[in-house]
């Protein structure tokens, strides 16, 4: 095993993936109603959107510890790299680096890399597959590195969410504005930040609207699109996503396209019919 790639379990797993023993989910832990989730492959999708919708209170994440970081590095990989969700949104970025930290105490020829995403979900997973293409293509070490933060900062993030009560439970979003915004049946397009952090690019009144703002941005903004992947996520919605995937490519070719399901943690932010759009 030449390589090793470590993803927080914010990144959903291409499903090849899932039987690679050089791609390893590290999860995070889920709380609602002080009840434990561990975000790995025995997440219940339904069953958590329906213990969140009952709660009065925002659910919460705890990234994993360094030690389990640590542990996933220990694998006799010649090159490890980890990637995670952004270090303005999560604590996991900095534990990984603790972990690498930690374990280059023991074994300090390892070489170990872990990259701030600056996005999350299939922006993660974008990531991991940008790595698995360069070492399949022989890269040195440092090579690797040099050309996948290249390919974060031309990475671009956008999202639709059909619910915003996780917004409002946890304080991004008043309670006043949520209130109006679901009166009026108004959806914020959201997007990434260059530092990873989240900003509102736009709104719409009704859903297919403001999915179709989010096409537009998409398509606006997209640079060398055809040497690219499309990656989208989407909340127990798979059909608006395949909507959502063909308006986009009416409107821009790219290298290869994929679809995947909300884990645990995107499924959190998402929340029951958000759409997640990077590329």
């Amino acid at each position: 095993m030449n390589y090793k790639i470590v993803i927080d379990s914010c990144g959903e797993l291409l499903e090849r993936w899932k039987e690679d023993e050089r791609i390893e989910s590290v999860p995070l832990t889920l709380t609602v109603e002080g009840e434990d989730i561990v975000d790995d492959e025995t997440f219940d999708q339904a069953s958590f959107l329906k213990k969140v919708a009952d709660s009065p209170n925002c659910p919460k994440s705890s990234c994993p510890s360094p030690e389990r970081y640590m542990q996933a590095y220990d694998c006799g990989a010649d090159h490890v790299y980890a990637v995670t969700l952004s270090a303005n949104l999560s604590g996991s970025y900095n534990s990984a680096v603790l972990g690498k930290n930690l374990l280059l105490d023991e074994k300090p020829g390892q070489k170990i890399h872990v990259f701030d995403s600056r996005s999350a979900s299939v922006g993660e997973s974008l990531i991991a597959l940008k790595i698995e293409e360069c070492e399949n293509q022989g890269m040195e070490f440092e090579q690797v590195v040099e050309t996948v933060e290249a390919y974060i900062e031309s990475q671009n993030t956008y999202f639709v969410l059909e619910n915003l009560e996780t917004l409002r439970k946890n304080g991004r979003l008043s309670n006043l504005k949520a209130f109006v915004a679901s009166a009026l049946k108004i959806k914020p397009v959201m997007g990434a930040t260059p530092e990873g952090t989240i900003v509102q690019l736009d709104q719409a009144r009704g859903i297919n609207k403001a999915l179709m703002k989010m096409v537009d941005y998409i398509a606006e903004g997209a640079k060398d699109s055809e040497n690219k992947v499309l990656a989208i996520s989407h909340c127990n919605c798979p059909e608006r996503a395949e909507i959502v995937k063909e308006a986009i490519l009416k409107r821009i070719s790219v290298k290869d396209v994929f679809v995947l399901d909300t884990a645990g943690v995107s499924t959190m932010y998402a929340n029951d019919g958000g759409i997640i759009v990077v590329i």
